[in-house]
């Protein structure tokens, strides 16, 4: 084999890997998207329902903000993938609003879209926790044990 021929092969298998990772990234990206519009979607019907209500929840509201301070990044991550794997709307929005992620409406802040894109990396190096809720009987567990931290 020449050197021609190497490089060939070695730029063939990089192309390759790279063209990998690049579906993979998408595909995630694509999901986060997706989950993020259904919620948006829901948030706005559940404001135009729920008006009334939101004075009387706004101590709820900062109370779980301040108490998502007190949880690790890592602990964000895992509350909001959890939630994410129940695939409920209403779970997800609790867990929104425990993070700090709504405004006292109910709809995504900025710190939704910093949080979302944090995201995609931390799902990367988590797979063993994505693996531990793998249904959503044990991503809505997780959630119930791990909301009130």
């Amino acid at each position: 084999m020449n050197k021609n021929q190497k490089i060939a092969l070695g730029c063939g298998g990089a192309g390759c890997l790279g063209l990998i990772v690049v579906i993979i990234a998408g595909g995630v990206i694509w999901y986060l998207q997706s989950g993020s519009s259904r919620g948006r979607t829901y948030n706005l019907n559940t404001n135009s329902n729920s008006n009334a209500n939101v004075t009387g929840d706004s101590s709820n509201t900062n109370d779980n903000t301040g108490s998502s301070s007190s949880m690790s990044d890592d602990d964000k991550h895992k509350l909001y993938h959890a939630a994410s794997a129940t695939k409920d709307t209403n779970t997800m929005v609790r867990v929104w609003k425990k993070l700090g992620l709504t405004g006292a409406d109910g709809t995504p802040n900025e710190n939704y879209t910093t949080f979302a894109r944090d995201h995609i990396g931390w799902l990367f190096r988590n797979s063993d926790f994505m693996r531990e809720v793998n249904t959503e009987e044990k991503a809505r567990a997780y959630v119930n044990a791990h909301i009130d931290d």
